[in-house]
């Protein structure tokens, strides 16, 4: 275990609370970068909208797994000070307090700016008494059509306990009186969470000229709220507010064995659902009567309670953004064909072995197809019967996917298939059970991996007969095998046949379907053994290249850097001279241009219509760079818990288009947020004299394009 202390005083840095930010403020630093984002009347007005869906549901799951997590150590007693030196409940009331401030602002963005705009677009968010006599009969039979038979309303009395409330649900508190007796109840309606947000009662003989659709939308809330005569049929109505409860959604799972591994995680699933409460968002019109009863029942603390305007979960407003409106979406990107797949002066699909047995292909998505590239790579070796074997890692996917379809359909063709399933990947635990149970009924070798590590690399491999012997062919990526989100995240893969990495990959999926604890490899670098060692070591050897009158450089994308070895050793480089630039889209725990400790080191972030997910590793090496593209981020659990792989590019042309991207988002002319010192993220939109920086997606878009096109002229 890495000795921060002490490596602190051997390496002569600062102390640690000096060197390192803490990881729970940088998160919530991210989210405010995406809340920036909807802030910017330069992005088009329903994209606005999206982010201020990603900010809701970004938070969401930070207090359902890392608030949820330090409340969990302090009422066990198990608090200990973070590497910054400050205590759990410090690190939660400062996480209260900032995330207040958040929310406030979130909801004050909708309120005061997007909503205006969205109104003058003829997008509006309306209430029921705005409704025209036909909206109104709309709401009507939408409510008795689709809402009322799901409706379960529960009343609170002797006979009635208070009711389960579930993480993240949206419920009405309804203060009901007796006309008869005069006594007052306490109901509550839960919102039923598989129904639209936001219910459009436009139609299309409504629409406005010049607009293509007519949006007018009511809250799914607020029509239930109209209606609670009909749920409490001879009740009066006293009051009625909306509220929403987040739980410790965080897993907890025992591997005693393979076997008993889904049946586990299935009876903690279970558990889940009844998580102590963490967070409870309150509307600012809520009865005191209602407040109380919720706060004991919950046993939830003020400092926990978030008052907000209404609308509460404005993780549904991309319902809203979701409008057919070309004029406020970003402009459309439909993903190119690879260039080298690129068929000349034919419609046909590319022969993707073929293709790989002429040259490596680097993929860079979403800007090439994953379709034509890798879901195309294993939907052909499901039907060629030259393919003998398929090994594939899955970590996050979907049961209607065509990646799961092509391994059943191999295996029901009599190819091997061996499908390495981490059906603990958070939040997709329920749905990975599925698939993984419908891969094992149609004959595929499902397995769980190493007991007590995640399975988070992202390959796959296909051995085929050729007139000349076996040939492997491999993917190694950076980003899962999931073609919906394959089309907004922004990820690397390697398509190979190369005898070195096909050894690495095949000794690594021994590894993860037997016993191969002792597997070295030549292209790779895999945790928990080597990936954080062999970096350093890398880094070490730029620190050498400087100390000897060279330039040293180490340029690293990830999602996330927070590894104290890894950013300790970033600082070493950095006073040796050796240039840093660490592109970051989330949180970062390094602390740049600090004097005497990290001057030379340059944090960036670029957030937009992509997220950018890619994890890219490239050191000068005295102008021979060495450059890595894999799954793992800079974090504990990336280094110490999970099955990671990196694989080295050595394409010239590859290691070049990599090298490119940091050019770009580095260069002074590119859009970016920039952080500083003490943890502040400034964001730079326009130069010295006032113009636009450049996008950095928009001006990536446009070189693909030309690439295609000069591929295409070829």
């Amino acid at each position: 275990m890495y000795d921060i202390a002490a490596s602190g005083k051997e390496l002569g840095l600062p102390d640690s609370a000096d060197r390192f930010l803490d990881r729970e403020l940088s998160w919530l630093a991210f989210n405010e970068r995406v809340l920036d984002l909807a802030s910017d009347p330069e992005i088009p007005l329903l994209e606005r909208v999206r982010f201020l869906s990603i900010f809701a549901t970004n938070l969401d799951e930070f207090f359902m797994v890392r608030v949820a997590g330090l409340k969990r150590r302090i009422n066990t007693g198990l608090a200990v000070p973070s590497v910054t030196g400050r205590m759990p409940a410090q690190v939660m009331h400062d996480i209260g307090v900032r995330a207040f401030e958040l929310m406030s602002r979130h909801a004050a963005l909708l309120k005061d700016d997007i909503g205006p705009r969205l109104d003058a677009e003829s997008i509006t968010k309306v209430q029921v008494e705005d409704l025209t006599e036909d909206e109104r009969h709309r709401v009507d039979e939408f409510f008795f059509g689709h809402v009322y038979p799901v409706l379960t309303p529960l009343a609170v009395d002797p006979a009635h306990p208070f009711p389960y409330i579930s993480g993240l649900s949206l419920n009405l508190g309804v203060l009901l009186r007796s006309p008869e007796t005069g006594k007052e109840f306490f109901a509550r309606v839960k919102v039923p969470p598989r129904l639209p947000r936001f219910f459009n009662v436009a139609e299309a003989t409504d629409r406005p000229a010049g607009r293509d659709v007519p949006a007018r939308f009511v809250a799914l809330e607020d029509i239930i709220a109209e209606h609670l005569g009909t749920l409490f049929d001879g009740m009066d109505i006293v009051h009625h507010s909306t509220f929403r409860v987040t739980r410790n959604e965080d897993l907890e799972v025992e591997e005693d064995d393979a076997e008993n591994l889904l049946k586990a995680l299935e009876k903690e699933l279970l558990r889940r659902r009844f998580g102590p409460a963490v967070r409870m968002e309150i509307t600012e019109n809520i009865h005191p009567r209602v407040l109380e009863m919720l706060k004991d029942e919950l046993g939830i603390h003020d400092s926990e309670i978030y008052h907000l305007p209404s609308p509460l979960d404005l993780s549904g407003m991309s319902d809203i953004a979701d409008v057919p409106r070309d004029d406020l979406h970003y402009p459309k990107m439909v993903p190119q064909m690879n260039k080298d797949l690129s068929l000349r002066e034919s419609s046909d699909q590319v022969d993707v072995f073929d293709a790989v047995a002429s040259r490596d292909i680097l993929l860079h998505h979403p800007y090439d197809s994953f379709s034509t590239s890798v879901q195309a790579f294993l939907e052909q070796a499901a039907s060629d019967k030259n393919v003998l074997a398929i090994k594939q890692t899955l970590y996050r996917t979907s049961g209607d996917s065509p990646i799961i379809d092509a391994l059943v359909d191999a295996a029901q063709a009599g190819i091997q298939v061996l499908a390495v399933v981490e059906i603990k990947a958070r939040f997709d635990e329920e749905a990975n059970i599925t698939w993984a149970r419908k891969l094992e009924r149609a004959g595929v070798h499902v397995v769980y991996g190493i007991v007590g590590l995640k399975t988070h690399a992202k390959l796959s491999l296909v051995v085929r007969q050729e007139a000349d012997g076996l040939a492997r062919y491999c993917h190694v990526g950076t980003g899962n095998y999931h073609p919906k989100t394959a089309r907004g995240y922004e990820d690397f893969g390697l398509l190979t046949r190369d005898r070195a990495v096909a050894d690495d990959l095949t000794k690594l999926f021994n590894q993860l379907s037997g016993y191969a604890p002792k597997s070295e490899y030549s292209r790779f670098l895999v945790a928990p053994s080597n990936v954080r060692t062999g970096l350093i070591d890398l880094i070490d050897a730029e620190i050498a290249i400087a100390q000897s009158g060279g330039q040293g450089q180490v340029r690293i994308k990830v999602n996330s850097i927070v590894d104290e070895a890894i950013i300790d050793a970033l600082y070493r480089a950095s006073r040796a001279g050796v240039a840093v630039e660490v592109f970051v889209r989330g949180i970062c725990a390094l602390r740049p241009g600090i004097e005497g400790l990290s001057e030379n080191i340059t944090v960036r972030s670029v957030l937009g219509r992509f997220l950018e997910h890619s994890r890219a590793f490239v050191f000068g090496n005295n102008g021979d760079p060495i450059v890595y593209i894999g799954s793992a981020d800079m974090m504990h659990r990336n280094l110490d818990r999970r099955v990671e792989a990196l694989v080295q590019i050595v394409d010239d042309g590859h290691r070049a288009e990599i090298i490119e991207l940091f050019d770009l988002v580095f260069a002074p002319s590119t859009s970016a947020f920039d952080l500083s010192g003490d943890g502040r993220w400034t964001r730079r939109t326009h130069d010295d004299e006032g113009s636009i920086l450049a996008d950095y997606q928009t001006e990536l878009i446009r070189r693909h394009r030309k690439r295609r096109r000069i591929g295409d002229e070829a």
